[in-house]
């Protein structure tokens, strides 16, 4: 019994998955972008809707990276690459691009013998950018690397500054 309703839990996961993925490959603008270089992968993001009024509220973090084995102790970090802005001619549209990842570094602290190994996604250059919702953001990157993202927000509040 456990195991078909885990089955069933995890098709119903694997079936959305898909489905939002389609969705962002289906986007009535996505054709206008270029299909990604040999070596490169696209990555498409399709924002959550919101209003015009209430988008200046938010920021997306894109953050560029790859899953990486680690020690599981030290910090890591890829250096180099950096995500450019490209404009989509005759669109008006941006698109970003990591051309390259540096290679990767990381703190220096001694690993306890025996220590396993852990597989980590390990970021390389991150940018913030404006929320739109009514566009996709698409980043192209190296086919090993993968673009992870987060959505900011601000509180609705703007405070007054004092003059002095």
């Amino acid at each position: 019994m456990k195991t078909k309703t885990t089955r069933v839990i995890l098709l119903s996961l694997v079936s959305l998955l898909v489905g939002v993925a389609n969705a962002a490959a289906d986007h009535k603008y996505l054709k206008a972008f270029p299909k990604p270089a040999k070596g490169m992968a696209r990555y498409v993001i399709e924002l959550p809707h919101k209003d015009r009024s209430e988008e200046n509220a938010f920021k997306v973090e894109l953050i560029v990276g790859k899953m990486m084995l680690t020690d599981g102790v030290n910090r890591m970090f890829l250096g180099g690459g950096k995500i450019a802005p490209k404009p989509l001619k005759g669109w008006g549209f941006t698109y970003y691009e990591v051309p390259k990842l540096g290679p990767a570094a990381s703190t220096l602290i001694g690993v306890p013998p025996g220590t396993p190994k852990v597989e980590k996604f390990v970021a390389g250059p991150s940018q913030l950018i404006r929320y739109n919702s009514r566009i996709p953001i698409v980043v192209y990157v190296p086919q090993d690397a993968e673009v992870r993202y987060r959505i900011w927000s601000t509180k609705p509040n703007i405070l007054i500054a004092p003059e002095k």
